[in-house]
């Protein structure tokens, strides 16, 4: 299952996000989500978990935990809607 990790620090490394997420399960990927510009964090990224069971541990032991100073929104992510944006091909 992938999780949303929302309010993440700036500084803080998949790494680091990693380690906090296997607390619950084993952790098959992390991402956090870097301005293409700046090359900085948007402060969020994706945590997918091994299973269902330790997704939904995850969610529940780190939805407001404070971590590095910020309460961490965590949940359940949701497919992207099509907003439209993106490297689509247009059809005038």
């Amino acid at each position: 299952m992938n999780i949303y990790v929302g309010n993440l620090p700036y500084d803080i490394s998949e790494d680091d996000l990693r380690q906090a997420f296997e607390a619950f399960g084993q952790v098959e990927s992390v991402k956090i989500i870097m301005d293409r510009y700046s090359g900085r964090s948007k402060g969020f990224g994706f945590v997918e978990m091994m299973t269902d069971e330790e997704a939904k541990a995850a969610i529940s032991g780190m939805d407001g935990k404070e971590f590095s100073g910020r309460a961490l929104k965590v949940d359940e992510a949701r497919p992207r809607s099509d907003s439209g944006r993106g490297g689509g091909q247009r059809s005038w």
